[in-house]
This record gives structure tokens, sequence and C-alpha cells, in this order.
């Protein structure tokens, strides 16, 4: 079988890019819990690492730009396999923060990437993005056994071998696609910050704001109510799991449906989690709620930024645009990290989801009485 452009090699990348990602940061605040870290400093190393993303990202970009994508993604990779493994050496918060910033500001930085080496495949991107979601699913449940029953430090050597094995998959891709004469020209697109742009990076910052806040403290929100780390993990898998069918089907919604009718129903998941988590204090339903919400709502708003971007900048704006995006989405993770540490280390996990739901109330208003363009004339997702 021709290994050059096949299913196979996007399988490879896909599963084990997010397979890293969830071995590098699924557990990162039980594990500096654990050792002994509040939640001041464990929003400390995390808006750190967004930091270095914003710092990053622009310069990936323009590597981007001017050399092979393939080869500078691969090269970046490698190098984050290699602060993987400095990371289990670190004992002090400062060279901690350090390390997983460097590490993850770099790992995002291949993010928009990766998700361009889909869209462009001659593959269906939800046949290609499902494996994504397996990967996840699989690095949450092996991070948890790891965790419990080998050693804590073992997760991020396997992610640095996992790295490795993203990078073949990587080194075998090939786009056969292009989005140029996917564009209309009905409104004027030639320029980046345009009105349309500037509403929607404020809903990016209200809606990675929270969100990401909610990946760094729901694991510890779980175990502080008694639960074991390896049944957190477990309840992380199904959370990730329940994404699959929107993956897979993506294509029956996401040409039909507005760019403004998904980011309502993205922002209105939003209001229900986070609602449940802040005035009902029961564990087993705030678990079946993360179960059937939480991946959910951040699965179809990564689906839909290309969409969007597609339908309110040019095509020669787009990598630009999608790295603004991923800038904006670093910087609003900032500032949310480093209020949720504070909130939480003088009030309660209750409190800090009261202030997301508030959150997810300003996003749905703000999405409620958009104009975005509806963004039906791109079939991304055939």
């Amino acid at each position: 079988m021709k290994y050059k452009g096949s299913y196979l090699s996007y399988l490879v990348m896909y599963l084990f890019y997010f397979l890293s990602l969830a071995l590098l940061s699924g557990l990162i605040s039980v594990y500096l819990m654990d050792k002994g870290y509040n939640a001041s400093q464990v929003s400390f190393v995390v808006s750190s690492s967004f930091i270095a993303s914003v710092i990053l990202q622009p310069w990936i970009g323009r590597l981007n730009d001017h050399y092979h994508i393939k080869w500078v993604n691969g090269l970046i990779l490698a190098c984050t396999a290699v602060l993987g493994i400095a990371f289990i050496f670190a004992d002090n918060i400062y060279i901690i923060a350090i390390i997983y910033s460097l590490a993850l500001g770099l790992f995002n930085g291949t993010k928009p990437v990766i998700e361009r080496m889909a869209t462009l495949s001659r593959h269906q991107y939800g046949r290609i993005r499902i494996w994504g979601t397996i990967g996840y699913a699989l690095g949450s449940q092996i991070s948890g056994i790891v965790y419990r029953y080998i050693c804590p430090e073992a997760m991020y050597i396997l992610f640095s071998v996992s790295l490795f094995i993203c990078i073949v998959g990587i080194i075998g891709t090939r786009n056969e696609r292009t989005l140029d004469n996917e564009m209309n020209n009905k409104q004027d697109k030639s320029k980046l910050w345009n009105k349309n742009f500037i509403i929607y990076l404020i809903i990016v910052c209200l809606f990675y704001g929270i969100t990401n806040l909610n990946t760094t403290y729901l694991p510890a929100m779980f175990q502080s109510q008694g639960i074991s780390v390896d049944k957190v993990s477990t309840i992380v898998l199904l959370i990730t799991l329940s994404e699959l069918p929107f993956i897979y089907y993506a294509r029956y919604y996401m040409n039909r449906i507005s760019n403004r009718h998904m980011l309502i129903f993205i922002f209105l998941l939003l209001f229900i989690q986070f609602g449940t988590y802040s005035f009902i204090p029961l564990s087993c339903i705030q678990v079946i709620v993360a179960i059937g919400t939480k991946a959910v709502s951040t699965v179809i708003f990564i689906m839909l930024n290309m969409k969007v971007v597609m339908s309110i900048v040019g095509p020669h704006l787009q990598m630009t645009a999608l790295a603004t995006v991923s800038t904006f989405n670093s910087l609003a993770s900032i500032i949310a990290q480093q209020i949720g540490g504070v909130i939480l280390d003088r009030s309660s996990y209750e409190f800090l989801y009261f202030i997301l739901f508030m959150g997810a109330i300003l996003g749905l208003f703000i999405c409620f009485f958009s104009h975005l363009p509806s963004g039906d004339e791109h079939q991304l997702f055939n």
C-alpha cells in the first residue's frame, strides 16, 4: 500500500497527536497538586504555557510560510518530545513552568497546521478527525492507569514516544485540495480586521477563556469529591468518546447549519454544563452532564472555526487569521487561568463554576445578536 497521502498516514498523525496532548496536559492539575502546589501555582504554570503560545505562534507561522510545512512541524514536535523528558526532572515551580510552557507552546503552535492538513486531504474530514478523539480518549485512560499503577513521571516518557510516532504520520501526509476556489466574493474580505472578525475574536476569547479553565480544573474538582485518579481518567475517557458521533457525522450538520446558530448551540451547552456544576452538587449528575456536553461543545467549536474564518476573511489571509485566533485563545486563557486560580484558592469549585456560568450567558448573548455570515456556501465537511 502506498503510504504517501494514504488514510493511514492521517490516522497515525491524528491518533498520536491527540494522544500526546492528553498525556501532557490531561492530568496536569492533579500532577502538580499531588506534588504539593496550590491552585494559584497550577494556574501560573498553565497560564505561562499560554504566554509561550502567544510568543511562539507568530514565529511558527512565519516558519510555515517560508519553509516546508511538514518538516517545520516535525522538527517542532521533536523538540517538544525532548522537553517532555526534561519535564520529569523539574522540581522547582519556575523550572516546571518554563519547561511545560515551552512544550505546550510549541505543541499548540502546530495545531492550525494539523487541522488544515486534514481539511486539504483527499479523505473525508470526519474520518480523519475522529482519530484525534480516539487518541485523546486513549491518552486520558492510559495517563490515569500509568499515574496510579506505575508512576506519574511515566506519562511524560510515553508523551515523547507518542510524538515521534506522530511525526511519522505527518511525513506521510499530502495536500490534494485547495480552498481558494471555494471562496465567494459577496462581501469584502480583503481586510483581516473587519467588523465580523473582531466580533468573532470576542467570542473566541469568551469560549476559550472559560473552557480552558474548565479543562484545567475539572479533573481536580472530581478528585476533590473523592473520585480516584484512575476513575477520573475514565470519566475523561467517556467525555472524549462522547464527541465521536458529532465528528463522524459532521457533514450532515456543519455544512447546513449557519455559523451563528452553531455558536448559539455551543454556548447553550456551556450554559447547561457550568450551571450544573454551580447549582447541583451531586457527583453523578455532574459526571453525566460533563460526558454529554464538555467535549461536544469544544469539538464543534474547533470544526466551526475553519468555516467561520473562511466566511469572514479572504483566502490569502486565512493562515494569518487562524494564527490570530490561536493567539487570542492563548491571551484569554492566560487571564482566565490567573483569575480562576485566585478564586479557587479563596473560595470553592462551585463559585468558580458560577463565574464560568456567567461567562457562558455573556457568550450566548453576544452570539444571539451577532450577524456573522452563515458560511453555508463552504462545503468543508463533505
